[in-house]
């Protein structure tokens, strides 16, 4: 057993240092930062009712079960003047949590944009990650049966359960939805296997979406997807399924190779950024990466990274390929079937960067042409826009949510 949680721990450690930084706690104290973002030396130390809250605005947290157990946590935020707004449903990434809809502070951060804006806004967490890191029978740090999922079960289950619960405290008939990146995935997976939750969504708002993933640019990613698959059986073995857990020390090590005073330029965090996500540096403020790193990685399951390997080297939507003959077993077919997308017929905007590493635009329009109920896809003005900007760029609310809240706006006024 000691040996066991060895490799875990080594394992852990050293995939962190080059997958953490997928998606990106400051050292400085409170200040304006050059992008305007107004941020706090504890906002990385913070969880996310305790960092609502620091910034004045109502915060709740509440529980949820999914039908196959498993229990997550999500989150309520409104203004002090909340009156009966139009609920709103964000969804993070792979790796991410609740809390990337906060980090940047109020002013810039979506989540409190909205609620300024007057909209009942929840923040779901997926299974695995540090909020939603609990079932009804399963001890996730006993049995790795926990971690045997990818994002076809957050689609499956966690997405449908969010929506309904949210639903049913808020006794509204349908919301708004914005995901980014898996937050994208989880949602067309869910309305093309369970179709009836179409009709509970006014507007899909897609930021990076991912569904093809054929033409992935990372070189640091291409050259991990081809290894992905023997890390998973080389985990299995060890009985280790949880990839990247929440960890202090993480944070710890952002602050040493990080330095948040740094240039762009000289600083090896952003660096290693760009080449996962694209290069964007007249948009990444260097002390906005300590406190990414205060809540980032927050967890998952190696399989969600694997299944994501399986859509490179496929160039296919499709579920996970569990090996020919339990595909055989499970699906009928040697090969796992393609999520028929079709059946998403809710209202779909897309957004997606023009330097996107991850959600590319060749990938993002093929996906465009299989979406029968699109009403626009929209690339961001900005040439160099990359997967993580979507969270932290510097000019994030004019060149994104802001256009995000009219489109939305818009689609609440013809509804």
């Amino acid at each position: 057993m000691k040996q066991q949680q060895t490799f875990s721990n080594a394992g852990i450690c050293l995939l962190s240092l080059l997958v953490l930084l997928v998606v990106a706690a400051s050292t400085a104290h409170a200040r304006s930062t050059k992008s305007g973002f107004q941020v706090d030396s504890e906002d990385g130390r913070l969880s996310v009712p305790e960092l609502v809250s620091k910034y004045g605005y109502h915060v709740e947290e509440h529980s949820l079960s999914t039908d196959d157990g498993y229990r997550l946590t999500i989150h309520r935020v409104q203004a002090a003047s909340y009156t009966n707004g139009t609920v709103v449903l964000l969804m993070h990434g792979l790796l991410c949590s609740s809390a990337d809809w906060l980090m940047i502070g109020p002013g810039n951060a979506l989540a409190y944009l909205l609620a300024n804006e007057g909209y009942d806004v929840w923040l779901g967490n997926a299974r695995g990650n540090r909020y939603s890191r609990d079932h009804a029978s399963i001890n996730p740090d006993d049995d790795n049966s926990f971690w045997k999922f990818s994002w076809h079960e957050i689609g499956r289950y966690d997405i449908p359960a969010t929506i309904d619960y949210i639903l049913e405290q808020t006794g509204h008939r349908r919301l708004q939805y914005v995901g980014h990146s898996q937050g994208t995935t989880g949602f067309f997976v869910m309305a093309s296997t369970r179709p009836e939750y179409n009709d509970k969504i006014i507007q899909m708002n897609a930021l990076a979406p991912v569904a093809f993933m054929g033409h992935m640019k990372s070189p640091l990613l291409r050259f991990m997807t081809k290894f992905l698959k023997t890390l998973d059986i080389l985990l299995a073995v060890f009985g280790v399924g949880e990839f990247m857990p929440n960890k202090p020390i993480l944070h710890e090590i952002a602050q040493l190779i990080c330095p948040p005073n740094s240039t762009v330029h000289i600083n090896m965090c952003a660096h290693l950024l760009f080449l996962l996500a694209g290069y964007n540096p007249s948009q990444l403020d260097p002390v906005m990466l300590p406190i990414l790193f205060g809540h980032t990685p927050a967890g998952s399951a190696t399989r969600q990274l694997v299944h994501y390997a399986q859509e490179v080297l496929s160039n296919r939507f499709e579920m996970y390929d569990y090996g020919k003959l339990k595909n055989v077993l499970i699906y009928g077919s040697a090969t796992p079937p393609e999520y028929d997308l079709s059946r998403v017929t809710a209202p779909v905007v897309m957004y997606y960067g023009l330097n996107d590493f991850l959600a590319t635009p060749e990938d993002v329009n093929r996906l465009a042409r299989k979406l029968p109920n699109l009403k626009r896809s929209v690339a961001v003005n900005d040439v160099l826009f990359n997967h993580l900007d979507f969270l932290i760029a510097s000019d994030v609310r004019h060149l994104l949510y802001e256009p995000v809240m009219e489109g939305m706006a818009s689609a609440e006024v013809a509804d």
